[in-house]
């Protein structure tokens, strides 16, 4: 078998060309565009499955530098800290923080059950874990980012089973919410009492991202960078310590940690921070670790595992559904707000605040608009879950994986 070596600058490039791939290819194929398949996830889901030919064949295979990608998973989780605004969170109103304590306990029950029946199948509970809250509330970001983690404490294959996971969760997420929307509206007769909320809303966010990107300069990028750059330096002296107190944490724990107090911090001043900024980096480095991850896959570590990850995802599917009728609508009034949320939460309770967004606007431009539902549920889904789903992750981690 022939082994093919990458090193940083041949990784990055490869990388590159995969997202190009997969964008390329997401472009002309409309499933992928209705189910917000992510294009790095395309392109290199393709090349490990071209991995995992080479691999049953005994003709080649791949190892590349992890550097890059434990770099780009930092930099963007350290971007999602600095989401975490108290200001925010605040100006969401109470049913935010209902709807942040609706998804925070689903992130519970989904550990739970991924590993309750992951014992009943005699595996390792991180793989319980990996098909839990990982993959479902968190998406491939957290996946590519909690699988290693969990495969350093022993758990084989915990991130072709959180990736492949995320993804089936992009799909189900939006083929559940529909139903679910629609049979509380029917039993409970919930009309839209909302008249033209919509365009009015939509009219105030293009004149707010309109200005706020006439503020965008060098040197606002350049701050946005210094502000991250400062997070994951301070991190990276911290977490040694904390290591060597006895305590293992994901690298990117505390800069995200960090991030989310400078942020509130700068809040508190005159000065603002540069958010929209932050966001851009962010989300380009998840491109690149995404790829990184994706194209590193080892698919054949996921075949004595199809079965049990099958019908883990299947009663996750289940569970979600349940949780979203029963749990959410209830909590979060029991009206029709209540109910567009609860679709938005199928949405990225399975997949991600994208498919959400989708769930949410496929029901409301029929049966009419929901202000409440569509700050709440973007609120908690993009800015504040990722931070709470974390700490979650690695309480579970700690008390069941060794």
């Amino acid at each position: 078998m022939i082994t093919f070596t990458f090193d940083m600058y041949l990784t990055l490039g490869l990388a590159i060309i995969l997202y190009l791939l997969g964008s390329g290819i997401k472009a002309k194929v409309g499933f992928l565009q209705k189910y917000y398949i992510p294009a790095p996830v395309i392109g290199g889901t393709l090349f490990s499955i071209v991995m995992l030919i080479g691999h049953n064949l005994g003709l080649f295979t791949f190892t590349f530098d992890g550097n890059l990608k434990n770099f780009f998973m930092v930099v963007f989780f350290t971007s999602v800290g600095f989401l975490a605004s108290v200001s925010a969170l605040k100006k969401g109103g109470i049913a935010t923080l209902l709807f942040l304590a609706a998804a925070a306990v689903l992130c519970v029950v989904q550990d739970g059950v991924g590993i309750a029946l992951a014992k009943v199948f005699g595996l390792n509970p991180g793989i319980g874990l990996a098909a839990g809250s990982i993959p479902l509330t968190g998406g491939h970001g957290t996946s590519g980012a909690f699988g290693p983690y969990l495969e350093e404490r022993g758990v084989s294959g915990a991130t072709v089973v959180a990736i492949a996971s995320a993804t089936y969760g992009l799909v189900a997420g939006c083929l559940l919410g529909g139903p679910i929307a629609k049979r509380l509206k029917d039993k409970h007769n919930l009309v839209c009492k909302e008249g033209n909320a919509k365009e009015a809303q939509q009219q105030a966010e293009n004149e707010e991202t309109l200005a706020r990107k006439a503020t965008m300069t060098e040197k606002s990028f350049f701050k946005a960078a210094c502000m991250i750059g400062i997070a994951m330096g301070v991190g990276g002296l911290i977490t040694p310590l904390i290591k060597k107190a006895g305590l293992s944490l994901p690298a990117y724990l505390i800069p995200m940690l960090l991030a989310a107090i400078m942020r509130n911090i700068v809040d508190a001043t005159p000065n603002k921070t540069p958010i929209d900024e932050i966001g851009i980096i962010g989300s380009v480095c998840l491109s690149f670790f995404l790829a990184i991850a994706l194209m590193s896959m080892k698919l054949w570590e996921l075949a004595d595992l199809a079965i049990p990850l099958i019908v883990i995802l299947l009663v996750q599917t289940v569970v979600m559904g349940l949780f979203a009728y029963f749990v959410t609508f209830n909590l979060m009034g029991r009206d029709y707000d209540a109910a567009v949320m609860a679709t938005g939460h199928c949405g990225f309770g399975m997949g991600a605040t994208p498919n959400a967004i989708a769930n949410m606007e496929a029901f409301t431009s029929v049966n009419g608009f929901s202000t409440k539902a569509f700050l709440a549920v973007p609120l908690v889904g993009s800015l504040f879950i990722d931070f709470v789903n974390a700490f979650i992750i690695q309480t579970f981690t700690s008390i069941f994986v060794g």
